[in-house]
């Protein structure tokens, strides 16, 4: 992460700069869960020297990036039924272990998407609430609560401008307080559960612009992890 406030010059952030960024920012040594969606395309960022190790909700520590061509081997997936490739020393376990994993605390990062997300930490991403809605909880209440960090991957406004980052969610919870950071295609922004949101930086629009959009509290934050 660079220690620039706002970037005026560029963004929105495409996909593939957002996984970039939350690639970089992933502590060496991390033991990782990358959630269904937007959030496995970090995969394909992560250096071969990061020492981040990549764990599946249905059974694989060790991941590498998504497979292509005549690497894909259609019994190796990640949880998002994506092929992928395995890293040296690769292990393979029963879905029940992998969950054991993840309620007993031993993923230090997980990067989930999000309908919404509160700014102390609230986070909704499995269901709108609309009735014509199809649930798909998943392992997501066991990561959001059994990892150490959440950061969430999304954009910060819907499809009608509306905000995704509020001071109340209003869809049905995946997680209390549980979010420490979001990335989106504007702006990378810290949650604390007791002081708010706290931006690290932003994509084509100035803090005070941001402020005016998304309508809640937000602080201009030293470049911390």
């Amino acid at each position: 992460m660079t220690d620039t406030l706002e970037h005026l010059d560029r963004g929105p952030l495409n996909r593939d700069e957002l996984a970039a960024a939350v690639a970089r920012d992933i502590p060496a040594g991390s033991v990782v869960n990358l959630g269904i969606g937007q959030p496995t395309t970090v995969a394909d960022h992560l250096s071969a020297d990061s020492g981040v190790i990549l764990h599946t909700e249905n059974g694989m520590l060790g991941m590498g990036p998504e497979a292509h061509g005549e690497q894909i081997d259609t019994d190796l997936t990640n949880a998002g039924k994506i092929p992928v490739t395995e890293l040296p020393g690769a292990a393979y376990f029963h879905h029940a272990d992998s969950f054991a994993m993840m309620r007993g605390g031993h993923l230090d990062v997980c990067v989930m998407g999000a309908f919404q997300v509160s700014d102390h930490g609230d986070l909704a991403n499995w269901s709108t609430g609309a009735s014509d809605a199809i649930p798909a909880v998943g392992g997501a209440m066991d990561l959001a609560i059994g990892a150490k960090s959440v950061y969430v991957m999304m954009s910060l406004f819907a499809k009608d401008g509306a905000p995704k980052l509020v001071s109340h969610c209003n869809y049905p919870l995946t997680g209390k307080r549980c979010v420490r950071r979001i990335y989106s295609d504007v702006a990378i922004i810290d949650i604390d559960a007791d002081h708010g949101a706290a931006v690290l930086q932003t994509f084509g629009v100035s803090v005070a612009e941001l402020q005016d959009k998304l309508g809640i509290p937000l602080r201009a934050s030293g470049l911390v992890r």
